[in-house]
């Protein structure tokens, strides 16, 4: 049985406040979904076996480039981290499993394993680090890692990622996302051919060390932290790199990594039908790659995706498993109610896509008829489906309303008293 954070009969008692309202409210939804012959209780499963992956760096407080400054009870290490994954996935029953971020997290594998399976948590992808310096490192990331023209700063690059494969498959996880910050200030600085040769000779070696059961994901950033250009900067340069690299390579698709406008949808379904799109990082953005909170900034754009993955589960693509996590900074927000708000949001957007009538928009695409094939869509996004969402939740355990019950259980207080308080950071993610 797993150690749980809140009390569950603490949860019990606040989904007893608002159990009548709940059900009336999800008979009603029952109702109306029963006219448009969708049975609820089959989109309530659906939704109930949907699950997202938390970051682990996602419970401590961000930063700017400018400044950090950081709540209360901050997590000191990662069993730390773990403790506050647990209380998410205990409220709302969808992020079983966490991604780590090394070397931040490193730690005995058996040590991790215990306290993770004591917690009834899991691993998801592994994360590797060449973005910045660790004091210990020989060479500096200063001008790049993996596609570095100094031939033993590349090497130690490629270790890291090696190193992090190794304390993944001792834990259990399947997967490696690389991210870089790899790219110039000025032009003429780098040679852009000569640079990408670099990051694709480094990758092939990366990629011969994984597991035949793993994968690796690769992922593309328009730009910061290098503002002149950067090695893996669009979806098409991923989507090269996970061509060359072989069948154990896919694209990541950051929701945040993207110009304004851009058709983040339209990126998804390319990378579905040429079998490369191996997951998401999900977070919101209004300006740039900001990492707000999912569904914050523009929920029915996060619809507009998920329309996109649930058409593809609809026709049966075969070994179509695209992994899912969240990735924000949080900077003004307690992070657990954000990564709790987020986990919601995501699963709303996946929800919304189930009740797309996709008989009807077919015909209404085939007969070029945009109004209804629009409206088709809209249909699905504009049903309220927190009942669903809320009852799914209770079913699995989790909490009718997960935020306001973490709040009851002054759960940030408790761990203040017992973790040290931060000191203010300077400038810089950290």
């Amino acid at each position: 049985m797993a150690e749980l954070k809140i009390s569950s009969d603490l949860i019990a008692v606040e989904n007893d406040k608002l159990r009548n309202a709940h059900k009336s409210d999800y008979e009603a939804l029952g109702a109306q979904l029963a006219r448009r012959n969708i049975n609820i209780e089959h989109i309530t499963q659906k939704a109930a076996d949907f699950f997202v992956a938390v970051p682990s760096w996602g419970v401590g407080t961000g930063g700017t480039r400018f400044a950090r400054f950081p709540g209360t009870g901050e997590p000191r290490g990662i069993f730390d981290k773990l403790d506050d994954c647990a209380v998410i996935h205990q409220l709302t029953r969808s992020t079983p499993n966490v991604s780590l971020h090394i070397p931040w997290d490193k730690a005995e594998p058996q040590q991790l394993k215990d306290h993770a399976a004591a917690l009834g948590l899991g691993f998801d992808a592994m994360n590797s680090n060449t973005f910045s310096d660790t004091p210990d490192q020989q060479h500096s990331y200063k001008y790049g890692s993996l596609s570095h023209t100094d031939r033993a700063t590349r090497n130690q690059a490629i270790e890291h990622n090696i190193e992090c494969i190794e304390i993944g498959a001792a834990i259990g996880s399947k997967a490696l996302t690389v991210w870089v910050g790899d790219g110039s200030n000025f032009p003429g600085q780098s040679n852009f051919a000569k640079s990408f040769d670099r990051y694709l000779v480094s990758m092939a070696e990366i990629y011969k060390s994984l597991p035949d059961d793993w994968r690796i994901f690769s992922e593309h950033k328009m730009y910061e932290p290098a503002f002149y250009s950067t090695v893996v900067q669009d979806w098409g340069t991923n989507y090269l790199i996970a061509q060359t690299l072989g069948p154990k390579a896919f694209c990541l698709v950051d929701l945040g990594h993207h110009a304004p406008n851009t058709n983040i949808e339209m990126i998804v379904s390319r990378l579905i039908q040429f079998k490369k799109l191996g997951g998401f990082h999900f977070n919101d953005s209004k300006y740039g790659d900001d990492d707000l909170d999912a569904g914050s900034i523009e929920p029915y754009r996060l619809f507009l995706v998920f329309n996109e993955l649930v058409d593809a589960e609809h026709r049966g693509l075969k070994d179509f498993h695209p992994s899912h996590m969240i990735d924000q900074s949080h900077n003004v927000t307690d992070p657990i109610e954000s990564l709790i708000s987020s986990a919601n949001e995501i699963r709303r957007a996946y929800t919304q896509a189930l009740l797309v009538d996709r008989e009807a928009l077919g015909h209404y695409q085939d007969d070029n008829d945009a109004m209804m094939a629009s409206d088709a869509l809209k249909r699905a996004y504009r049903t309220d489906v927190e009942p669903i969402l809320a009852e799914a939740r209770r079913q699995a355990g989790g909490a009718i309303d997960p935020i306001a019950t973490y709040r009851t259980s002054q759960y940030r207080q408790k761990i203040s008293n017992e973790r040290p308080a931060s000191k203010a950071g300077g400038g810089g993610i950290i």
